[in-house]
């Protein structure tokens, strides 16, 4: 029996963005390459985590899976559709299957809405309950969340962080979807409060049947949450695995260098392990570097590594990584 078609399919995605200068008359003058031909799949029930450092493209990816951005080339395929080539129309139903829960909660919740209204919003948008039932559909996303029913008529400025994230949630579930990209969705709480939230997220998970992209920049967050993992750097996927066999055993050496960043809980072990620390700043993607986009913060970097591309190669297990000394 062949294996199941994944929700979510997504090759060579590129989101490139035109550099203008000029005022009156702008021209362009590069081209930045936030996402440069990835390729990933998330089977129905999973969750995929994308991780990397700020500025790396991750969050770009995420919207232009969900089609926030329209992608520059590459394909985007949801339940066997390719969303890439609908027009807005045809996008109109998907926009209720596919949600996102924004890094944010302080900015993605409108502060003249109450929760109530920011909750029905996309209720109303897509004609799913009338008037009289909108309430009370409202009242059950909250319980749904950890809030409480009579919450709703209050305003965001009247919440807590962990609250507000909550209130995101909950807009996000009113339509229905089955699949989330969740944009780093606790990088901005507290961290007393990221537990509850991942919590309530895996809880919400296996009671709806969804399908997350988790979208982080540490892979802390994403080891409890996570199926598998896929590594992102400037723009291009540097490694892919099962959560547990990049924990265990990182090949990339980018990889290497984010895991040797999680602190470990036991101090005589904290004690004798060695950081990684990456030498200069993540390179612009207007003008990433050439061969390996890693190669000039690389501690193990050869020639071939500043002049070739590597691509990703299974290494067994379905374990794939882009480097020359892999």
């Amino acid at each position: 029996m062949p294996p199941p078609m994944p929700l979510l399919e997504v090759k060579d995605l590129k989101m490139h963005f035109p550099v203008r200068e000029g005022m009156l008359v702008p021209r362009q003058v590069g081209t930045l390459k936030a996402v440069d031909g990835i390729s990933l799949s998330i089977p129905r029930g999973e969750t995929l985590g994308l991780v990397g450092e700020s500025g790396c493209g991750k969050s770009t990816a995420g919207r232009a899976i969900l089609q926030m951005y329209r992608p520059t080339d590459g394909s985007v395929r949801y339940a066997g559709t390719e969303l890439t080539t609908l027009g807005k129309g045809s996008m109109r139903p998907y926009r209720r299957r596919m949600q996102m829960i924004f890094q944010d909660p302080y900015a993605s919740l409108n502060p003249r809405m109450t929760v109530e209204q920011a909750i029905s919003e996309p209720i109303r948008v897509h004609g799913l309950l009338r008037n009289a039932d909108v309430r009370r559909r409202v009242g059950e996303l909250l319980e749904l969340v950890g809030l409480a029913e009579s919450m709703m008529t209050r305003y965001p400025h009247e919440f807590s962080g962990g609250q507000r994230q909550r209130i995101g949630i909950a807009r996000a579930l009113a339509v229905e979807p089955e699949f989330i990209v969740c944009d780093e969705p606790v990088s901005a709480l507290d961290v007393s409060i990221q537990a509850q939230v991942i919590n309530l997220l895996e809880d919400l998970q296996q009671r709806l049947g969804l399908t997350y992209l988790f979208i982080a920049h540490g892979l802390g967050v994403v080891r409890h949450v996570s199926t598998r993992v896929a590594v992102m750097y400037l723009g291009k996927i540097v490694e892919f695995a099962t959560s547990a066999d990049l924990f265990r055993h990182p090949l990339h050496p980018y990889s290497k260098a984010l895991l040797s960043a999680v602190p470990i809980p036991d101090p005589a072990i904290e004690r004798r392990r060695s950081r990684i620390l990456l030498s200069g700043d993540l390179p612009s993607p207007a003008n990433p570097p050439t061969g390996c986009r890693f190669h000039s913060r690389c501690p193990i970097a050869v020639d071939k590594c500043r002049s070739e591309e590597p691509r990703l190669e299974d290494h067994g297990n379905s374990h794939q990584v882009a480097c020359w000394r892999a």
